[in-house]
């Protein structure tokens, strides 16, 4: 693991973290742009893995999908995991006030930790 990953998966700690804090306080849209910038972080520590860096989020997520979830070097669903977060945290950052629910945030929380458990063990290996 280099540097540069140990500091992202650090910063997705912390985001989930402060996502659950947030939905702790009854703050959904919130804790789900937290629980989407954890998944944000991990696959960019994947990509740094690789050499990539992107400067948009666009990119980073396709390019995960293309290196990682395509080719099955990890489970395509978390591929499919960073995608729906980015479209709630669009919702929550730029709708409606409450536009998560709080389900919703529960579960990009919960598929944050998941991701994160993954992204530990394979990076570690790396």
């Amino acid at each position: 693991m280099t540097d540069e990953q140990q500091e992202l998966l650090l910063k997705a700690q912390q985001s989930l973290e402060a996502a659950k804090l947030l939905l702790a306080n009854n703050y959904p849209d919130y804790a789900t742009s937290r629980a989407y910038y954890a998944m944000f972080y991990i696959a960019e520590a994947f990509l740094e893995g690789e050499g990539l860096s992107f400067s948009k989020h666009s990119a980073v997520i396709a390019a995960f999908g293309r290196e990682f979830a395509k080719p099955q070097r990890v489970s395509p669903e978390f591929h499919r995991f960073l995608i729906e977060a980015q479209e709630l945290r669009t919702a929550g950052d730029y709708g409606q006030l409450n536009a998560v629910t709080i389900d919703q945030a529960t579960e990009q929380i919960d598929r944050a930790d998941q991701f994160l458990e993954i992204a530990n063990q394979a990076i570690d290996t790396t």
